[in-house]
């Protein structure tokens, strides 16, 4: 059950990082991301089945997110809906898509070739994860990924700059949901079937991966943010785990991971109060002294 937890946290660490991108450095609550993830399951799942590589199939998973989040994008800027409404409207229409794609409501994957077939299950999940994670790092370091960071920043900013923020948040959007769809098609492998309802509080699973792994190891300077992210996934997954060790029911989960990113929220809050009072007495004493 360990290495089992691990490897769905690491699964899971793909979806976070896409998400930590929409999230976190484009300041974008996409809600898309829930149709995205069961999208890359169904890709890859149908195509399996039809005696495609399943690595090709990822590819492909890839491409179906990286599309979504493209239409995503294209409605927020073109239409000018809402960020949060254009991210429900896509993913209202990705439930049927991801129907039409599958032609069922779920697909079995036992008994045919997969990325997992005769290979150690942590060592796969663990190489895609690492690559996941370093082609992120890089790009972040890249032009284009200082610009993405700024854009989420101030806007004002990247505009004044010259540089096209609307093609850049519509980019942004779509590596964010590549990396989702990709989680999903991994998973599809991993556990043997995709199902249509596969994505249901995906965004609330990732944010509470990403708000545990800040929270947890925020003071940790030598690790970068992709690595937090990684490691919140993992602990998310223990988590969960020991919830159910506790007793509590796998139909619990999805209100434990909703009480407990409340609860992570409300008690960085609380901190962010309790530290309020103690700067201001410390700037009184620092007065006193000059004066």
């Amino acid at each position: 059950m360990l290495i089992g937890t691990i490897e769905q946290g690491l699964i899971f660490a793909i979806m976070a990082l896409g998400l930590y991108i929409s999230y976190k450095i484009l300041d974008f609550p996409d809600l898309t991301v829930d149709g995205s993830f069961p999208m890359g399951g169904s890709i890859a799942a149908i195509l399996i089945i039809k005696g495609f590589n399943p690595i090709l199939a990822l590819g492909a998973a890839f491409i179906g997110g990286s599309i979504a989040g493209f239409i995503t994008g294209y409605i927020h800027i073109k239409f000018k809906i809402t960020n949060l409404l254009a991210g429900i409207i896509v993913m209202t229409g990705l439930y049927s898509v991801n129907l039409r794609i599958m032609g069922r409501s779920n697909i079995p994957l036992f008994g045919v070739d997969n990325i997992f077939s005769n290979r150690p299950n942590l060592l796969i999940i663990l190489f895609i994860v690492l690559l996941s994670k370093f082609s992120l790092d890089y790009l972040l370091k890249t032009k284009f990924g200082f610009s993405l960071r700024a854009l989420g920043d101030n806007e004002t900013l990247v505009v004044s700059l010259g540089i096209d923020e609307k093609k850049l948040k519509v980019m942004g959007l779509m590596l964010a949901n590549g990396l989702v769809a990709l989680s999903g098609g991994i998973l599809a492998q991993y556990q043997g079937f995709s199902d249509i309802a596969m994505g249901t509080g995906t965004i609330v699973t990732g944010l509470a991966s990403i708000i545990i792994g800040e929270s947890v190891l925020k003071k940790g300077k030598m690790l970068n943010v992709t690595t937090i992210v990684i490691i919140g996934s993992i602990l998310y997954r223990f988590i969960i785990m020991g919830s159910l060790k506790i007793g509590f029911s796998p139909s619990d989960i999805k209100l434990i991971t909703a009480i407990l990113t409340v609860g992570v929220m409300g008690f960085k809050g609380k901190n962010l109060k309790l530290t309020l009072p103690l700067k201001n007495k410390l700037g009184g004493v620092f007065q006193n002294a000059q004066n």
